[in-house]
């Protein structure tokens, strides 16, 4: 069983943020797969599915992003996912706008999302799809994560979004080392 999970927040307020570009990413995930995230449990939207054999939630946690881990180790728990089978799909800062890099393991580079899930599963070796959002330093943080896409950032992210999408079926049937080797641009 493996457990996919994109970070965000809930609410209607918080649709198309840079904060929410994991939630965007499951959303469309979901809609490649036509599934429906229609089930809701440990406070988290979640779907259940079949995928080359194997057995995969999708997740959504509800509890906003600073407290993402509390769901997120409700569902490893329950399902007795083991570690090495989630996969964490998260904005990032300090990648620029169109870019993706894969992670096998790390610091939460300053994310609270990031930090909320290793304090509650105790480890940071856990797997991670960080997706560029830019950083625009004349801004404050909080008032950039949670700020809208341009029209323009929309069609950037769109451009990448197969890529995404292929990467997350990739995870499921090959190794995560060769994902990052395949995936991971150099330079």
């Amino acid at each position: 069983m493996k457990l996919i999970v994109g970070l965000g927040n809930p609410g209607k307020e918080y649709v198309n943020t840079r904060h929410n570009v994991g939630f965007s990413v499951i959303d469309a995930y979901a809609d490649r797969h036509h599934l429906t995230i229609d089930k809701t449990k440990f406070n988290g939207r979640f779907v259940e599915f079949i995928y080359q054999g194997e057995k995969i939630i999708l997740l959504k946690p509800l509890s906003y992003m600073n407290l993402s881990g509390e769901v997120v180790q409700k569902f490893v728990d329950y399902y007795k996912i083991p570690i090495e089978n989630i996969l964490i799909v998260h904005d990032d800062l300090d990648l620029s706008l169109g870019t993706y890099k894969l992670k096998a393991n790390g610091s939460s580079g300053g994310h609270n999302g990031l930090k909320n899930i290793e304090l509650h599963l105790a480890t940071r070796e856990y797997k991670r799809l960080k997706i560029g959002i830019s950083n625009n330093k004349d801004i404050d943080t909080k008032d950039y994560v949670l700020g809208t896409f341009s029209m323009e950032e929309q069609k950037i992210l769109a451009s990448i979004q197969d890529t995404i999408l292929n990467i997350i079926d990739d995870s499921i049937t090959h190794s995560f080392s060769s994902l990052m080797n395949q995936y991971n641009r150099k330079g």
